[in-house]
């Protein structure tokens, strides 16, 4: 088999493993009366810590005799924490089952008694399974008052019932009560025994998902008032700009244009400008670390593109029913749009006159990727320490490493060989000057830092109210299913970035600051801080998490979080043509200038 044709049949199988388990849908999986069901088993794990999870039998629960079987999910679900185990329990489709069944004896030790005495205490519940359809937040045990002291006793439920809703042939949802809590105590046997019982209903199988789906909580007003702030905040900066961009430069149009002005009196107005006409010579100059900034914007330009791709697989095939079927998709889709990031990096220094191609091809493909790799590995580190599901198993790091080295990396690798050929031609609209301009200090408030700062806080006043959305959803057990609001929050968020971007680069070039690249992507990318700041704030204030183990997850994703936003709002800044626009008019009033025409008209 020649190489090129065994590289591109890896591409089509690994896509294959990745993209089917996260696509395949068991809506078709349809029973017969008395068919086995199989139970299956996932997690256990502190309430208040959603991260920290182990495997359910990590905990001394006992099962019938026989081997474990596991069932291995698509990449997401992996990376997601899950790991399925048969139950073994016996369950056939319309087949009630008494409450005398035993599932198996449980003989309590001293070291057993302690694990659940530890996992009671730490409020531990478990997770099962049936299809995809989920028995989530069953606590372990309880701690009774002792009528006999003044301490709480520890019960351990013994009964679990089943009770499995389903519409003819299907299966529609689950419940489970647990009932005869036993005290623990060293040498007592507790016989393990489940009931299940079946029911009717006339909800169908389309809808299985709705129980799960808190609409209160989602579409509460306060979520649609954020939405009408959000609108009304954009028709602000949109008219802002409209005026800083067309009655301030209309006026100087204006001022040249005047017929009754002879030429003498057009010159002295020429020399006696200030502000953003006096650097039109060093505007264009070519910035600062201008590899790293074009790998920032082409990466930025991905993840925008990314993030819309994900919102509208969302909306269109409901992903938030399959596990890790968001995870898969983000994965596959920041793969095969790799090519965007290296065609807007390639163009970009191109055009700027880069000269080390390579570097910034290089680094391009691998900036991002390594960065959320680095802070992976230190929390897979801590995962495989406290024995976690969440640490990712090493066939799952091969199969991650394989998409970005097969198919993320060459991708990357020719988007930027396009975007050099393609759009990688300098075009600014004005020459650039041999001796730059010195920049004159100005007040505090004109300063570069100041502006970055300031950048941030309208983009994330917009974002604030679906970023607790977002974080309630993600760290305490609510299905996020309003993606519709997440595409509109995203147009708005990209509109009032390029707004901010464009007033900001106005300030700063009418200070005679001409290195506006930088400072407008970072006025951009400090809403990134803002939503940091607001995770700590959430952390404290809205949730009961503790210990080492959760608390780095949770600013170690949200950091992770914060990365690749800062990057997607930063690159904002290089899509609009407001600088070029300004410096297209500059060239125009130039030409006028020198060689003004009477009937010029705007």
């Amino acid at each position: 088999m020649q190489p090129t044709v065994r590289s591109l049949f890896l591409f089509a199988f690994v896509a294959f493993l990745i993209v089917s388990p996260a696509f395949a849908s068991e809506s078709d999986h349809k029973y017969q009366p008395d068919d086995p069901v199989t139970l299956w088993v996932n997690k256990v794990g502190p309430y208040n810590n959603p991260q920290e999870t182990y495997n359910y039998y990590s905990l001394p629960f006992c099962h019938a005799s026989g081997n474990l079987a596991h069932k291995w999910g698509g990449l997401g679900e992996v990376l997601g924490g899950n790991e399925l185990i048969d139950s073994q329990i016996d369950i056939k489709f319309q087949k009630n089952v008494d409450k005398t069944t035993t599932i198996c004896e449980l003989e309590l030790d001293e070291a057993k008694v302690k694990q659940f005495k530890d996992a009671i205490e730490s409020s531990y519940w478990f997770e099962f399974f049936m299809m995809t359809i989920c028995l989530c937040g069953v606590f372990v045990g309880e701690l009774h008052p002792d009528k006999n002291s003044d301490n709480n006793k520890h019960v351990l439920y013994t009964h679990k019932t089943i009770i499995v809703k389903y519409n003819k042939d299907q299966i529609i949802h689950l419940n489970l009560t647990q009932e005869s809590p036993k005290p623990l105590e060293v040498g007592r046997t507790l016989d393990m025994t489940y009931s299940v019982k079946w029911i009717s209903t006339n909800v169908t199988f389309a809808r299985r998902f709705d129980i799960y789906l808190d609409y209160p909580f989602f579409e509460h007003q306060i979520h649609w008032f954020s939405i009408f702030n959000s609108f009304m905040m954009v028709i602000f900066l949109t008219g802002l700009v409209s005026m800083i961009l067309m009655r301030t430069l209309r006026n100087d149009y204006a001022k040249y244009a005047r017929e009754d002005d002879d030429l003498e009196t057009l010159e002295r107005d020429v020399s006696e400008e200030s502000g953003w006409k006096l650097v039109h010579g060093d505007v264009f100059r070519p910035p600062r670390n201008l590899v790293l900034l074009s790998t920032v914007v082409g990466t930025g330009a991905q993840l925008a593109l990314l993030v819309l791709l994900v919102i509208l697989f969302a909306i269109v095939g409901m992903l938030y029913i399959g596990r890790g079927a968001i995870v898969t998709t983000f994965i596959v889709c920041y793969a095969f749009t790799s090519f965007i990031s290296g065609y807007v990096s390639g163009g970009m220094y191109s055009r700027n006159g880069g000269k080390n191609w390579i570097k910034s091809m290089i680094l391009t493909a691998s900036l991002f990727p390594f960065l959320c790799f680095g802070i992976g590995f230190v929390l897979n580190t801590i995962a495989i320490f406290y024995g976690s599901l969440a640490a990712i198993p090493f066939g799952t790091m091969v199969v991650v490493f394989v998409i970005w080295a097969f198919i993320s990396f060459p991708l990357a690798l020719l988007g930027t060989v396009v975007g050099r050929n393609w759009s990688g031609a300098p075009n600014n609209p004005c020459r650039v000057k041999t001796i730059p301009r010195p920049i004159p200090e100005k007040k505090w408030y004109l300063t570069p830092s100041v502006v970055s700062m300031m950048g941030g806080l309208l983009p994330f006043g917009s974002i604030f109210i679906e970023m607790y959305f977002v974080f309630t959803s993600f760290w305490n057990y609510k299905v996020y299913y309003v993606y519709g609001f997440m595409l509109l929050v995203f147009l708005i968020l990209t509109i009032v970035t390029v707004c901010v971007t464009i007033v900001g680069t106005y300030f700063l070039l009418n200070a005679e600051n001409y290195h506006w690249q930088w400072t407008s992507f970072f006025s951009a990318a400090s809403t990134a801080i803002y939503v940091y700041l607001y995770s700590i704030y959430y952390y404290y204030v809205k949730t009961k998490m503790s210990g080492f183990f959760q608390t780095s997850f949770y600013f170690g994703y949200t950091l992770m979080f914060c990365l690749g936003l800062g990057i997607l709002c930063g690159e904002f800044y290089h899509i609009y043509p407001s600088i070029y626009g300004v410096f297209y008019i500059q060239k125009a009033f130039i030409l006028w200038s020198t060689n003004p025409i009477r009937d010029f008209k705007i």
